[in-house]
């Protein structure tokens, strides 16, 4: 459980630790406050805070996925933009646009890294399309670039980038069909990685 103190800005949990968003550790320090979900705690560190983790939200998937499959990239979208974090995908369509579409709902911010030399190749919910010209190449910029990777279903490109990911050490959630890779955290719902994501994001 976490707690939060309004009058000075800190953020604890139950073990008498306390939060510096600064290095974004935790240390010794018992903070009396009230209860704050992981979702509200990482909303604070990055709208109140002049501490807020810049590295985008790694979003990986199939361009042929199934509809429930784009629902949950949708719901991740939305998820992660409200919390004030920045997505980073392969910028084209499938589970990419879903989630893309997803941030735009909450005016968030998603960077798409596309194979091509043409910016314009991007879905159209990208906020920021970055022509690499390396074609598949750029997934592992999408992978060293994220702060950790959400993967949603499976195909070649998509296992790529979560063993790229996991050979830079960064924490993978998989889930609706994602590689069952050793190192990859799966879970069953949208708001299970939501909820992994904030516990990266927040170093608990």
């Amino acid at each position: 459980m976490l707690v939060f103190d309004r009058r000075s800005a800190t953020l604890g949990d139950a073990s008498g630790r306390r939060f510096d968003p600064a290095q974004r550790v935790w240390t010794a320090g018992t903070v009396q406050g009230v209860a704050i979900e992981l979702h509200a705690a990482v909303r604070w560190l990055q709208r109140d805070t002049t501490h807020r983790v810049r590295a985008p939200i790694g979003v990986i998937g199939p361009r042929s996925a199934t509809d429930e499959q784009l629902a949950i990239a949708e719901e991740i979208g939305v998820g992660l933009a409200d919390m004030g974090l920045a997505v980073v995908c392969g910028g084209r369509q499938g589970i990419m646009e879903a989630v893309c579409r997803g941030v735009a709902r909450h005016d968030g911010i998603a960077i798409g890294l596309l194979p091509e030399t043409n910016a314009d190749a991007a879905n159209p919910f990208v906020t920021i399309s970055l022509a690499t010209g390396i074609g598949e190449a750029r997934n592992a910029l999408v992978a060293r670039a994220a702060l950790c990777l959400v993967a949603i279903g499976d195909s070649y490109g998509t296992l790529s980038e979560v063993a790229l990911g996991l050979q830079f050490g960064k924490r993978v959630f998989g889930l609706a069909g994602a590689a069952r890779v050793d190192g990859v955290n799966h879970v069953d719902t949208a708001a299970a990685a939501l909820d992994s994501v904030a516990a990266v994001v927040l170093g608990v």
